[in-house]
Order: structure tokens, then C-alpha cells, then sequence
């Protein structure tokens, strides 16, 4: 799982900030206010920020649903190969 997460955190470094270019228009950041020409720049690193970290939170925890069932195979594998040995 642990494996999982962290394949899916930087999986989500490299699509999350595309998306949001894509998904947000020009000058328009929040739904309450009018689009401007300048922008708030403390509120812009804010919802950028947030927004990216919310991305690599969602990405950690797929990926760690992911690879939970292939570590739960390999995990019982591992046991039955430990009892599968021959006492020494």
C-alpha cells in the first residue's frame, strides 16, 4: 500500500497541475467573484496550492487501493512459502 501511495502522490504531481490549468478559465478563481484582469496573489497561491495537494491526497489514496490487493497476494505467498519449509 505503501508503495501504492507514494507511485500514486507523484502520478498526481504530473497530472494535477495540467487539469487545473484546463479546468479553471483565465482570471477566474473563485465562483463569487467577477472575473479580473489582475489577480489576488496571495488567494491564487492559496487555491493553487490546495488544489495540488487535495490532487496528490486523492492520487496517494488510489494508488494505495490499488496495490492493496497485489500486497495481500504477495503477502500470503510469502507465508505459504515460510511454511512450506522443512523444519531444520
Amino acid at each position: 500500500m505503501l508503495i501504492g501511495a507514494l507511485v500514486g502522490g507523484v502520478v498526481a504531481s504530473f497530472v494535477v497541475p495540467p487539469v487545473l490549468a484546463w479546468y479553471n478559465e483565465t482570471g477566474k478563481i473563485s465562483s463569487t467573484s467577477q472575473v479580473q484582469t489582475l489577480c489576488n496573489l496571495p488567494e491564487l497561491i492559496r487555491y493553487t496550492s490546495s488544489r495540488l495537494l487535495r490532487g496528490q491526497l486523492i492520487g496517494a489514496v488510489i494508488g494505495a487501493l490499488v496495490f492493496l490487493y497485489p500486497g495481500f497476494v504477495a503477502a500470503r505467498k510469502a507465508e505459504e512459502a515460510e511454511g512450506a519449509a522443512p523444519p531444520v
